[in-house]
């Protein structure tokens, strides 16, 4: 690749390198990457100048002429920062990152009684109070957006959200417009396969498959580093795949979809139907098998098996490095993770290592941080955009 190109490449190669293996010094990234030492140069000067990264006090390793280690600028002061907001269908999350995907401030913010017509202003306005609040000099990158649905990330776009009931919405645009800042959007479930790819288990960079279970059912596979969108980015929608044993209806006008088996929506409803929870709330069912309910903790571990054995369907057609699963009570109680490669391996014909079956790195941060990375896997795959370089914050 010519001239602007092979820059490109080979700034994102030496950013990716230090990301890995950090703090390292010039002669170690050459080393590590392929590139000339001459290459990785020019390469760790323009992003030394751009503030991706910094220079450390003291050598890097060895002895004799001492050699300065590098890593992304994470610094306090002057360290770059990317916003994440992820929309949810109860409220949105609005958050700050720094280059290693580290959470830095989330805060909440409910739909309650806003319509989905006027919902992304409002989104909008609140992001931009977010982070005028939480200003702190540091430069911000911009504004990865991550939501469920079918999301086109090219173009911005929010093709089709089922249950927000938004069609052909340029999302992207609307949030830059009001925020005067660069925003990438892209499918939740996609998000946070970038997200485990940038950050997480080294596993995750051969190939992956993630499963996304909230009140709207995604899923991701990424191979080599690269996460497969499809013609028209509509890879993903597995709202219809069959879960063995299941006859929930499903709206489709079959039975036993994983939309209608397992997704929030349906096991907030099911909750509300035995009695447990007054609302069609997950997190307060969660509380509730939290402080010992055992009807709460019997209707978690069902929606567990129920995942277990989809997820077993797409272990066994992707046969996965590894295999990330999504879904809230797993996240926060390792025994419903149990349950899931429990069913998973039992069902599954090429899988019978319960342990390529996870939970994301990050956690209870999984979402925070997987909607920034919507825009940090943008800088990392090309550091060198003059729209994505850090910027100081504007006044929003």
């Amino acid at each position: 690749m010519p001239g602007d190109s092979r820059a490109a490449t080979n700034a994102a190669t030496v950013l990716r390198t230090v990301l890995e293996h950090g703090p390292v010094a010039r002669g170690g990234i050459a080393g590590l990457c392929g590139l000339s030492p001459a290459a990785v140069s020019r390469q760790t000067t323009a992003l030394l100048r751009g503030g991706l990264l910094r220079e450390l006090p003291g050598p890097a390793d060895g002895v004799g002429r001492p050699r300065i280690p590098l890593d992304l600028h994470t610094g306090a002061v002057g360290g770059p920062v990317a916003a994440g907001l992820h929309i949810g269908v109860p409220s949105s999350t609005f958050s700050l990152v720094d280059l290693r995907g580290r959470l830095l401030a989330r805060r909440a913010f409910p739909h309650e009684g806003r319509p989905p017509a006027g919902l992304s202003g409002e989104i909008a306005v609140g992001l931009g109070r977010f982070l005028a609040e939480f200003d702190s000099g540091r430069p911000l990158l911009g504004v990865g957006a991550a939501l469920g649905g079918w999301i086109r990330p090219d173009e911005g776009t929010v093709v089709h959200h089922p249950v927000l009931r938004w069609r052909h919405k340029p999302l992207g645009a609307e949030l830059s417009a009001v925020l005067g800042l660069p925003v990438r959007v892209d499918n939740h479930a996609r998000a946070v396969a970038r997200a485990e790819i940038l950050f997480g288990r080294p596993e995750a960079r051969g190939s992956l498959v993630h499963l996304f279970i909230g009140n709207v059912v995604d899923a991701a596979f990424g191979i080599e580093g690269t996460v497969h969108q499809g013609p028209g980015s509509a890879a993903g929608d597995v709202a219809h795949l069959p879960v063995p044993g299941s006859a929930a209806p499903c709206a489709c006008g079959r039975t036993g979809c994983l939309q209608a088996t397992a997704s929030d929506t349906a096991l907030g409803a099911e909750a509300v139907r035995r009695g447990i929870v007054p609302d069609p709330s997950v997190p307060l069912l969660v509380d509730a098998a939290a402080t010992g309910d055992p009807r709460a903790d019997r209707l978690l571990r069902e929606r567990a098996r129920a995942v277990g054995r989809a997820a077993a369907l797409l272990l066994d057609v992707f046969n996965p490095a590894l295999m990330v699963v999504t879904e809230l009570s797993s996240v926060l109680d390792e025994g419903y993770l149990e349950e899931i490669r429990t069913a998973a391996t039992a069902l599954s014909h090429v899988c019978d290592d319960p342990r390529r079956i996870v939970i994301p790195h990050a956690g209870p941060a999984v979402l925070p941080e997987a909607a920034a990375t919507v825009l940090l896997s943008r800088v990392f795959r090309d550091p060198c955009r003059s729209d994505e370089r850090a910027r100081s914050h504007p006044s929003v």
